[in-house]
Formats: structure tokens, sequence, C-alpha cells
């Protein structure tokens, strides 16, 4: 499916500034400012702990900002939570379906909660079963769904109102491969058809197929823009290796000049060089060489989105202990 991505004077659905969540003495969101253009895929990327949940259920209207403050759809989280409720739809990592239910009872739940006319409610539910694949199993019980069915069905009754703008809390989290890439369909899908969508996740891969991205750390942004704009911002050349004996390798290629950085992928080692000639290639390859480390294979890549992650996040912690 092409899907383009909106321009640059779109209005702004979301627009959040120095949106800040404090628990405690814990700064659980650290000043966030971002801004979500109208009929996007955005994404607020990151691990456990960067402050995805907690900034969800505020642009959400369920949690109240510290401090700050973002307009959704026009409307400010800060002085009417209960008014942007309204404007969205918002799934979040436990969505409430009812296990006792239908698959086409949970939807008609939710139509009723959110005021569906009955006259609208058919055309929506076919065309809800029509990109979900849920048709043929309407009238199974949720609780016997698998986690991906569970997932697209928890779309489908966040989707049955029609909502402009959608907030997901990673809604991939524990779901197979198929059903990821089924999910992501679905988004697409909505996104083509005008309704912005502002989705959490944690997988870098995934966070690639949005047109906008926040990296964040600890609550606090490491990087936002487009993700290939990022990519393009990695100082050096990727080279991806995969050996046997990753752990040794890994101290090996830290301990030479032309490498600035090594890490672990599962079971690749993206090591990033000060330059992508023979040369280097071939100094890699003769230091493991020489410390008795096979090499399955190695060649050049283009750098993921969690290289760059990875690299911003060590370059300012580096930077606050030297500044500290």
């Amino acid at each position: 499916m092409t899907r383009h991505a909106p321009s640059a004077g779109a209005a702004a659905a979301i627009d959040a500034t120095a949106l800040t969540r404090r628990f405690g003495e814990l700064t659980a969101v650290d000043a966030l400012t971002f801004r979500v253009q109208a009929g996007e895929m955005y994404g607020l990327v990151g691990p456990d702990g960067a402050g995805k949940t907690t900034t969800l259920r505020m642009l959400a209207g369920v949690l109240r900002p510290t401090s700050g403050d973002a307009r959704v759809d026009g409307v400010s989280i800060a002085r009417d939570p209960e008014a942007v409720k309204h404007h969205i739809a918002y799934m979040s990592q436990r969505f409430g379906l009812y296990t006792d239910l239908t698959v086409r009872e949970n939807i008609e739940f939710y139509a009723d909660l959110y005021e569906v006319p009955r006259a609208e409610r058919a055309a929506r539910r076919d065309r809800l079963y029509h990109f979900s694949n849920l048709g043929p199993f309407e009238h199974r019980l949720a609780g016997q769904l698998s986690g991906g069915m569970k997932q697209k069905l928890g779309l489908c009754c966040a989707l049955i109102h029609q909502p402009r703008i959608l907030l997901l809390d990673e809604p991939t989290f524990g779901v197979d491969p198929i059903s990821r890439r089924d999910l992501w369909l679905i988004l697409e899908e909505m996104v083509s058809q005008g309704v912005t969508v502002l989705v959490s996740t944690a997988y870098m891969d995934e966070a690639e197929r949005c047109d906008h991205v926040t990296l964040l750390d600890h609550g606090r942004i490491v990087a936002h823009d487009a993700p290939a704009a990022l990519q393009a911002t990695l100082a050096g050349q990727v080279t991806a290796i995969r050996t046997p004996e990753a752990r040794r390798a890994m101290d090996v290629l830290r301990a030479l000049p032309v490498v600035r950085r090594a890490t672990l992928f599962g079971d690749t080692i993206h090591a990033i060089t000060r330059a992508g000639d023979g040369a280097t290639r071939a100094a890699l390859r003769d230091a493991l060489a020489a410390a008795g480390i096979p090499i399955i294979a190695l060649h050049e890549i283009e750098a993921s989105l969690e290289d760059v992650f990875i690299e911003r996040v060590t370059a300012r912690d580096a930077s606050e202990v030297h500044t500290s």
C-alpha cells in the first residue's frame, strides 16, 4: 500500500509543549515537546521505562500532566481532559475486552458506549471485519482468541466510532510476527483514510514504518525526525558481523582504532567504523582471525534506527558524565 506522509504545513493533530509528569521524586516524562501532524503515523519509541505509556495516558486525558500541556485536536489536556476523550480512541496495553462476549458482542458493546447510530453499525462492522479478517470468527468468544486476534479485536472496538486520532500503547507487544504484520497493515489502512495514529513501540523495526518518530529514554527526548533522516545522521559505516564467538569478538573489535562502537544485535555484531572501505573491512577480518575467531559473515549495512538510538543515548550519557 502506498502511503504519502503529510506535508510540513498540515494541521497539528497533537501539539505537546514541555509535557511533564512526576510521581513523587520520579520524573516519568520530562518536558516533552513534539508535534504530530494530522493524517500521519507517528511513533513514540523507546525501551521499557522510557515514558511512552505515561505520555499516552496524558494525551488520552486519563492522567493529568504535572506541568506543560498538549492540545489534542485543539483541546487542552491540562484544562479539559474529559473533552479530549470525545476526539480520540485510546487502546492501552490492557484494552478492556470482555472474554465472555463474542467478537461481535464486544464490537456492539463499544458501539453502544460510543453511541454509534444503529443505522450505521452494520456497514462499519463489515468494514472492520474486512481489514481485520475477523468476520469468520464473529461468534467466537473473545477469551478463545489468540493474542494477535485479541489485538485486532481491540483495534476494531477502538475504531467503531471512527475517531480522528488513534492512540495505541504497544499494540504488538507479545504478538506473533504474522499478527504484528497484519496489525501494521490495519494501521496503515487507517492512516491512508486520514486517521492520525500515534503509536508507542519498543521495536525499532516497527518504528521505521512511521512518518516521524520521537525517541525516548528515561522520560526525555533523545531525538525526533523522520526515521530515514535520523538514520542518515549516524557518522561512519555500519558493518554487520556474524560469528559463533560474538562476545569475544566484541572485545577484539572494541580495541581497534578503526571501530567507534560495537553492539550486539541478537547473533549479529554491528561495528560502527570511522570509514567504510576495503582496508577497514580487512582490518576487522585480520583482527578477528588473529584472535582465532571464525567469521560466518561480514558485510556493510545501512544504519538502523536502533543503531542511531544507541549512539545518541551513549553520547548523551557520556556528555552528562563529563559535565557533572
